[in-house]
């Protein structure tokens, strides 16, 4: 059977997986009384959750005797350590752009990795259906957006569709016709992608997707270059510095079929497949023939950017909540991910009982820590920090991003104030239709920590703000960080209504009465720009004497829900995220006043 190795390239949700859902129906791969869930390929709770493709994932259709192998790719940066990797895999890409939005950074990310290796990519303008679509222009800018990224002139003459993943039809023309279905998008596809090309010689196969599984161990999933693979194969693991990590056998050769990975007995080069049975090989390892001695060059993957301390949580209440909250237990679960998961970067301390992990933004470990406190663990989170680099001469270099922002033009003022004094410098700023403006800026990561928030509150909601990494440049100073101080408890105990209701005018609280809480724990913000101890436990003093009206119900203002997003970007330096399965709590390092006092003096002198 002939084959066909494509990726689906496009920003966070501008419809890939819906796409997906409907190449997987209309070719057939669901019987007709199958229940198939929606966005089928979005496997986590948390994708399901949030909408937005975390790991890549493969899947195959047959199309007019011909197996197409698709690679649904994750559209935000942060996860950009699997596109880089998954792009090697296959021989053409679809572009999906949005027919309103246009190409956005993510795209612009992730294509420009495709144009580098070769990729001849089409472009397919989806959501022409939307109101404001604007699929003429649309076109023009992917056209100037290839262009800006050296594309070829092979590259630049890319085919074009329109249509609506929602709807379920592709077609030349954005008005249809819409009857044909997505026949339009597999035949071009066909046409366009050329076969994968087979290197002669025995098994090689380059790992590319990692994870685990609790009945096969480890599966590694790879795109075989050379030779023929089959179950039982003796084979061995050669690491990216050319030294053989493991010999073993292939305890199972899985090939995809639909949404269903299937045994078989051999696999050809050229396919897509995963294997198991062996316990070292990871992701970037070139997995080969017992003959072979040279591996296959993997991509060189974009450094880290943004770093945090993952802590034993030392906390009053440690170990009430989850059940998993030793530094050993917390150290093998952060190296097991960083095995699959080449973006990351894990370090220990010195003293054993904290580690400093990186990677590519706040959302990657966010994500992480997400997943950590699903599955019972407990532990103490530190402010994201930016990950500096020296250059030849000793200067501090820091990484820069690029920001483009969509806002009501009535807000445009106050993000460029704001993002001035984040040290950022504007680029652009044109209408993008229906009274709004894209604003783009080069801006320090530093100073976009702790920003989103903050952007949603000036616009009332209404900005879009994406980000990409752009490039490492000189330090540009200090950013001003958070204003306001916080209330801190001083004591431990449950939270009362009616102290709460006292301490209103102090600033809004984060806490809800009858919450546990603890000395040194952060149970509100302050309005001015000092921290203050303030007292959540003190109950009203009783008396004999009755009055009406006087014993009215206390009316609490509602608190300010604190998410893990929200939490990660508001603290500062001398403040920590305790994060347990069931809640949230913000804290100081130092929960003891004296201690903390102690530590402020001595940082004075020595600055």
């Amino acid at each position: 059977m002939q084959l066909r190795n494509i990726a689906i390239i496009a920003h966070v949700d501008h419809g890939k997986t819906t796409l997906v859902d409907q190449l997987l129906r209309q070719s057939g791969a669901f019987r007709d009384n199958q229940r198939v869930a929606e966005r089928v390929m979005d496997s986590n709770d948390l994708e399901k959750e949030r909408g937005i493709t975390i790991l890549a994932k493969a899947t195959s259709i047959v199309w007019k005797d011909t197996r197409i192998n698709i690679v649904d790719t994750p559209g935000h940066a942060d996860f950009g350590g699997e596109v880089e990797r998954i792009l090697n895999m296959v021989d053409g890409a679809i572009v999906l752009v949005d027919a309103a939005e246009g190409p956005m950074p993510q795209t612009k990310f992730v294509v420009s990795k495709a144009l580098k290796i070769g990729l001849k990519p089409i472009v397919a303008i989806n959501k022409v259906d939307k109101p404001d679509a604007r699929p003429g222009e649309v076109v023009n800018e992917v056209f100037d957006l290839f262009a800006a990224l050296d594309a070829t002139d092979d590259q630049l003459d890319f085919p074009i569709l329109y249509g609506s993943s929602k709807q379920g039809w592709m077609a030349l023309a954005a008005d249809g016709p819409q009857d044909q279905g997505m026949a339009p998008l597999f035949d071009l596809v066909l046409q366009h992608v050329k076969q994968p090309t087979v290197e002669p010689g025995p098994f090689r196969m380059l790992g590319t997707i990692l994870e685990a599984n609790p009945y096969l161990g480890r599966i590694i999933t790879g795109r075989i270059s050379s030779g023929v693979l089959k179950a039982n194969m003796p084979v061995k693991a050669i690491g990216v510095d050319g030294t053989v990590v493991e010999q073993g056998r292939v305890s199972k050769v899985l090939a995809f079929r639909g949404i269903e990975r299937q045994p078989v007995e051999e696999a050809e080069a050229g396919d897509i497949v995963a294997i198991a049975g062996l316990t070292l090989g990871t992701v970037a390892d070139t997995f080969c023939a017992l003959e072979v001695t040279q591996g296959i060059v993997a991509q060189p993957i974009d450094p880290p950017t943004v770093s945090m301390t993952f802590t034993v949580n030392d906390s009053p209440l440690a170990g009430t909540e989850g059940d998993k909250v030793t530094s050993r237990v917390i150290r093998d679960r952060l190296l097991k991910e960083a095995e699959g998961n080449v973006a990351l970067k894990i370090e220990e301390s010195a003293d054993k009982d904290s580690f400093i992990v990186s990677g590519r933004g706040e959302l990657q470990l966010a994500i992480l820590i997400e997943v950590m406190r699903r599955e019972g663990f407990e532990l103490g989170v530190s402010r994201p920090r930016v990950v500096f680099q020296k250059d030849a001469d000793g200067n501090i270099l820091e990484p820069i991003e690029e920001v483009v922002i969509d806002v009501d033009e009535e807000f445009s003022g106050v993000v460029v104030q704001k993002m001035s004094e984040r040290k950022s410098d504007m680029i652009e700023m044109r209408p993008s239709g229906g009274n709004r403006q894209r604003l783009v800026f080069y801006a320090p990561t530093r100073g976009l920590i702790g920003y989103q928030g903050e952007l949603l509150t000036d616009t009332r909601g209404t900005a879009v703000m994406n980000r990409l990494f752009h490039e490492y440049a000189p330090f540009k100073g200090e950013v001003a960080g958070r204003r306001n101080g916080v209330l801190i408890s001083t004591d431990a105990g449950e939270a009362v209504a009616y102290a709460l209701w006292n301490l209103e005018d102090r600033g809004p609280m984060m806490i809800e009465p009858g919450w546990k809480v603890y000395q040194g724990m952060i149970v509100g913000e302050h309005t001015r720009e000092n921290d203050l101890e303030v007292n959540v436990l003190k109950g009203k003093k009783l008396t004999n004497v009755r009055a009406s009206g006087k014993d009215e119900a206390v009316r609490l203002t509602p608190p300010i829900k604190m998410t893990l997003e929200k939490s990660i970007a508001w603290i500062q330096d001398d403040e920590l995220l305790e994060v347990t399965p069931k809640s949230i709590r913000l804290r100081k390092v130092y929960l003891d006043p004296n201690e903390r006092k102690r530590h402020d003096r001595s940082k004075e002198a020595a600055a």
